[in-house]
């Protein structure tokens, strides 16, 4: 399974930065975003799932 994640992560890490927050409706909120696009726990709010 390790290959799988090796594969995956750099995957889910271009989408997330392609995505905007404020596009989406998302605040920035008070913290500032260390890396362009979403968070793991903003895809998993949209999404509508639980971030564990």
């Amino acid at each position: 399974m390790g290959h799988v994640a090796n594969e995956i992560t750099p995957f889910l890490k271009a989408r997330r930065a392609a995505l905007d927050p404020a596009a989406l409706g998302l605040r920035d909120g008070l913290v500032r975003r260390r890396v362009r696009g979403l968070r793991r726990e903003e895809v998993a709010q949209l999404a509508g799932v639980s971030v564990d």
